[in-house]
């Protein structure tokens, strides 16, 4: 069963600088390794699609998914359709700044083709969670580069 992955930075801006950037989706390949296209189908909101364009290596594959949580400064978060997993970006103002907090949740267990994808394609269960826990690390990092190099 898949588990809850988080992963958190701390960044020397205010959270409406961080905002700024993360909820810039079309942005989100410039940070994320295993993202190469986040499109919102219409203005973002609670309740807009996104189809996304995702890969390992050189597997690619598509996932459509709805904004279920849109406060601005604050936090958003979105769920993928195709494995019922729910992705999040939670802003927290610190004495120094922001932290950000990227998780995945799966509140539901995750689908049987997903599981079933994960399993024969994508290495197995652990490996691919230990692959996205460093993606993780490696968007909030770059995250943080760009939003300090506009501070």
């Amino acid at each position: 069963m898949p588990n809850n992955l988080e992963a958190a930075i701390d960044i020397s801006a205010p959270p409406e600088q961080v905002w700024e950037v993360v909820s810039d989706l079309k942005r989100m390949p410039e940070f994320s390794p295993q993202c190469v296209r986040m499109l919102a189908l219409g203005s973002i909101k609670a309740g807009t699609w996104i189809f996304n364009l995702n890969r390992d290596g050189r597997k690619y594959w598509p996932t459509t998914a709805r904004i279920v949580r849109y406060e601005p400064n604050q936090a958003f978060a979105f769920r993928v359709n195709e494995n019922r997993t729910v992705w999040s970006y939670t802003l927290e103002q610190t004495d120094t700044g922001t932290r950000l907090i990227e998780r995945r949740d799966v509140p539901n267990g995750t689908t049987w083709f997903s599981r079933t994808a994960i399993d024969t394609v994508l290495g197995g269960e652990l490996p691919f969670e230990d692959a996205l826990v460093r993606g993780m690390n490696q968007t909030l990092d770059k995250i943080k580069l760009a939003v300090e190099a506009r501070a």
